[in-house]
This record gives C-alpha cells, sequence and structure tokens, in this order.
C-alpha cells in the first residue's frame, strides 16, 4: 500500500516529449485510472512509477520518499500487461508462483503453495493450475496475469490496458472482479485504459492525458458533468456529446440562445441562477453548447416546439441504437431503441433539452457553466468522499 506521487514529471524519447511536466497525487489504497487517447502517455506514466523508464525532469514518490534511482526491481510494484506476458513453457501453478520464486523473494514452496492456490480460489482458477497457457482462453490468460500480479502483495499494482483483448461480455464480468478484488486487498492501483466504460466504472479517480499532459483530475461524475474542455467532454461519453455553436442574447433576467447553423431557431434559456450569473461574468455572446444524446429528444411526427430535420443515419450499438439527424451543417447524435424501421433522409423532429446543457467558450473551448452545478459539485464531493 502505497501513496504514489509524480511531481513535474518530463520524459522524452528522442524529440519527442512523451510526458510533460506531469504531477499527480495518488491516494494510499485508491483505486486511480489514467484515461485518454491511444499515444497520450498514459503507458509511460506507468513505466515511470514502476522505474523501467526514467524521467529527465521531476521525481516520483513512493509515501514521500524520492524513488527515481531506486531500480524497478525494488521499488516493489505489479503490473499486469496488456498482452499478459505469460511464459509458455510453465503451467499456470507456476506462472503465478514465479515472482515469489524469485532472487529477490525467495519464498519457501509451502508459502508459495498456500498463496497460489488462495488467490486461484478467489479468482475461480483452481481448475487451470496445471494448465499451460497455450490451453487458455483470452479470458483465462488474463486471470492467470493477474493471479500471477496478486499473490506477490505489492505496494502497487499497475495495470496497463489488462481488458483490451476480452469480448465485451467478459470484459464487463472482469470490470466487477477488478473492482472487487481491490477493494479485498485495500492496496493502491493505478489503471490505464481509453475505454470511457472501463474509467467510469473502475474508478475511484480518473485523470484524463492527452498530448503527454494531465488535462483534468477528478471523480467520475465530475468529469462527466464538468468537464474542463470540449475535448474531455467528447472523450468522456459513448456515443460523443453534441457540441452545438450559438449565440447569447439577454432577455431581461434571462438569455435567449440562436444556433448558427439554423437560421431562424432561437431557444428561451431555462431559468437557473447561478447559471446566469457566470455567464454575466464570462460575457460571452460566441459559446457552444455540449448536450449528451439521451439529452435530444425526437419524434417522426411534428411536434411544437420541435426542429425539422433529416435522419442522416441509424446504427445500432449494443442494446440501442444511435440515431444521427442533420439540419443545415448541425449534425446531432440521439439515443433510440434497436428495431425502429428508420429510413436515411426521411423527416423526424428534434428538441434539445437545454435544462442539461453544458456552456463553453467558443474561442477556447473551455469549460464556463452549466445548468444545476452546484448539485452536481454536491456529487462529485460525495462521491469522492
Amino acid at each position: 500500500m502505497a501513496r504514489i506521487q509524480l511531481e513535474n514529471v518530463t520524459k522524452r524519447f528522442g524529440k519527442v516529449t512523451a510526458l510533460d511536466g506531469v504531477s499527480l497525487d495518488i491516494k494510499d489504497k485508491e483505486f486511480f485510472v489514467l484515461f485518454g487517447p491511444a499515444g497520450a502517455g498514459k503507458t509511460t506514466i506507468l513505466n515511470c512509477i514502476a522505474g523501467i523508464q526514467l524521467p529527465e525532469e521531476g521525481v516520483v514518490k513512493f509515501d514521500g520518499e524520492v524513488v527515481n534511482l531506486v531500480d524497478a526491481a525494488h521499488r516493489d510494484t505489479a503490473m499486469v500487461f496488456e498482452n499478459y506476458a505469460l511464459y509458455p513453457q510453465m503451467t499456470v501453478y507456476d506462472n503465478m508462483a514465479s515472482p515469489l520464486r524469485s532472487k529477490l523473494y525467495k519464498k519457501d514452496e509451502e508459502f508459495i503453495k498456500k498463496k497460489v492456490h488462495e488467490v486461484a480460489e478467489m479468482m475461480k482458477m483452481e481448475n487451470l493450475l496445471e494448465r499451460l497457457p497455450s490451453q487458455l482462453s483470452n479470458g483465462q490468460k488474463q486471470r492467470v496475469a493477474m493471479g500471477r500480479a496478486l499473490v506477490r502483495s505489492p505496494r502497487v499494482y499497475l495495470m496497463d490496458e489488462p481488458l483490451a483483448h476480452l469480448d465485451a461480455k467478459l470484459r464487463n464480468s472482469m470490470r466487477t472482479e477488478l473492482k472487487s478484488i481491490q477493494a479485498n486487498f485495500g492496496t493502491t492501483s493505478i489503471y490505464v485504459t481509453h475505454d470511457f466504460m472501463e474509467a467510469m466504472s473502475l474508478g475511484d479517480r480518473i485523470a484524463i492525458v492527452n498530448k503527454g499532459k494531465i488535462v483534468q483530475i477528478g471523480t467520475s461524475d465530475e468529469i462527466y458533468y464538468m468537464p474542463c474542455n470540449e475535448f474531455v467532454a467528447q472523450l468522456m461519453g459513448d456515443p460523443e456529446i453534441n457540441i452545438v455553436g450559438g449565440r447569447l442574447e439577454k432577455t431581461g433576467a434571462g438569455y435567449a440562445f440562436s444556433l448558427n447553423d439554423v437560421e431562424g431557431r432561437t431557444y428561451q434559456l431555462p431559468e437557473d441562477k447561478d447559471l446566469f450569473a457566470a455567464l454575466d461574468e464570462a460575457g460571452l455572446t460566441d459559446v457552444e453548447l455540449g448536450i449528451r444524446p439521451q439529452n435530444v429528444k425526437y419524434s417522426f411526427d411534428p411536434v411544437e416546439d420541435y426542429t425539422k430535420c433529416t435522419v442522416y443515419s441509424y446504427e445500432s450499438i449494443g442494446n440501442k441504437s444511435v440515431i444521427v439527424a442533420e439540419i443545415g451543417n448541425l449534425q446531432l447524435r440521439m439515443i433510440a431503441p434497436n428495431g425502429l424501421a428508420v429510413k436515411i433522409d426521411q423527416d423526424i423532429y428534434v428538441k434539445l433539452e437545454l435544462d442539461h446543457a453544458i456552456f463553453f467558450n467558443m474561442e477556447t473551448k473551455e469549460y464556463v457553466s452549466r445548468y444545476n452545478e452546484a448539485a452536481v459539485k454536491a456529487l462529485a464531493a460525495e462521491q469522492e468522499g
């Protein structure tokens, strides 16, 4: 168990800056997720913590002690890799036992047997102990890789996309199992993923990583409902959030919002004193609204206050479907049930639920405010507590 800190860590590979002044403070026993697109620097952060790679600048600390000069073998971390990294000639038992037989630990065989069987029982794979990796499914290989890490009881677990090669159903069940295992062991865990659902479901807190920088840190609710910019808003959602540009105009004590891409379409914004105060302070005319697909309502028949569009696409994604409607240069994504008789280019009528909108500065793309911000902050604080 350990508190892990990175302070202004920079790592370069030739002329490429992989990490650019990264600072993190990961709490003891926390399940901390590094989330971002491929090539963002997530794995490099793990490698700097593990001691596999050394930063050119900045420090890495375990429980307040600088470990930059401590080699990887003595940092007491356990890594789980995307590719499992099992020894093909060894049985499952011997793969799991291998860390405890290393020169660093040298545990006796009685202790090893007890520990391997204890972890195997917890992970429901006692019947696999005599098999070779070639006799295992991908899901079973991943269990063995995690079991090998768990037998050691290290200070910190480092997991690099461990579920990436599993099918959707198995990924879902393994996510639940991972969270349960981490809670039982109470060990600090740092988990890398580019999967939105993994980040949301696993992390006590999430760090958004992009281009070698930490963009935002917070609970899943805090980042989802109050993204610091449009990049984070688009990353935190599947299907992606709608970004709608327009102009604000004062109307007495409130505001009206006119869509840029739809001539003559103006909405009176629902009242929210805190939001209006934030908009007054920002003094913006041009803004972009983030509206989640589930907050776009639709009808195939004309409805008052709904805007006429045409269907651009209709795609089934698992247990739901996504309709993309088009009007002028604007495309809007919305959630729909599977099995609808939808035709491309047919009429569809949509309404934006503006009382769920997130407001961004059109020029900087930075977060300005949102509806019910105080309630969202309270929810995020409760989640973190």
